[in-house]
């Protein structure tokens, strides 16, 4: 047995196909077949049924897909141990972030860090800001990036703020706003209900959504044209011309806030890479 196997297990229990494991994979399905009779005449058991709908775990199957994840894991440490032991710094770090954070921040901070440590790889993964803290949790990550703070993680530091805002490309009156039309995207649920709070506090009327996008960045080049009004995190239309604002403020006059936020466990700071990386992101100028 070797990670390969683990990995096939852990994909196979998953997608419960082998046609879509063997694309996931970048191995045919004979190989993968192949790999599969490698693993049961290792442990001397049947792992899976075929049927003509995928595939059935056997109960000896069912067990080594539930430690196929942890044994992976386990793998991934030891190297990390021994990548430790060398002088030099280079390795994998294993990342998760916000599409957010991804599209409109990461690659600078990625790009000036390899220019200083050019051995050091990423392996990256975008997800809503809530999954990212269940992938610390899992250990299946060594560091977040996230825009919204489920407090999972014990060690969380702020890395910038930016105000939240109406952004049009039209000149606009803020009583006039329920009235025009409003491009949405899909976001976190706590920066969804602040936003929400704040159009309850200021309006009788539901918004006028006639757009309702996949994402911030989408909605940002929406807005580009002319189509609508978005509710976004003011970075989003840095560099946009001609572009009108209005700051969302509570009840006491303050700003919305969105933040972002560095997320790690304490004992991530033992892994070399990991804390050259933290100490290089905490003091960059976002």
């Amino acid at each position: 047995m070797d990670d390969r196997d683990w990995q096939i297990l852990y994909i196979l229990y998953k997608e419960k196909n082998i046609t879509k494991t063997a694309q996931l994979l970048y191995i045919s399905q004979p190989a993968l077949t192949a790999r599969l009779k490698h693993i049961e005449q290792c442990f001397n058991v049947t792992v899976v049924n075929r049927g003509h709908k995928g595939v059935t775990f056997t109960t000896e199957g069912e067990y080594l897909a539930r430690v196929a994840e942890s044994m992976m894991q386990q793998m991934r440490h030891i190297r990390e141990e021994v990548s430790n032991l060398d002088t030099s710094m280079r390795g994998v770090l294993f990342i998760g972030a916000s599409s957010y954070f991804t599209m409109f921040t990461m690659p600078k901070v990625l790009k000036k860090f390899k220019e200083l440590y050019p051995n050091i790889d990423f392996n990256v993964t975008t997800t809503w800001s809530q999954d990212v803290s269940k992938l610390l949790d899992n250990q299946q990550i060594h560091i977040g990036f996230v825009s919204a703070d489920y407090g999972a993680c014990s060690t969380r530091e702020v890395l910038y703020e930016e105000p939240i805002c109406i952004a049009s490309s039209q000149a606009f009156q803020l009583e006039d706003i329920p009235f025009l039309p409003r491009i949405d995207y899909d976001t976190d649920g706590m920066i969804k209900l602040r936003i929400d709070k704040w159009w309850r506090q200021h309006f009788n009327n539901p918004p006028l959504i006639n757009m309702k996008v996949d994402r911030l960045a989408t909605c940002r080049e929406m807005i580009k044209a002319g189509l609508g009004y978005g509710i976004v995190p003011s970075r989003i239309i840095r560099g946009l011309d001609d572009i009108y604002t209005y700051k969302l403020q509570d009840e006491q006059g303050q700003d919305l806030i969105r933040k972002t936020w560095l997320l790690y466990h304490p004992e991530v700071v033992n892994l070399r890479i990991a804390k050259v990386f933290i100490d290089f992101v905490k003091n960059f100028e976002f």
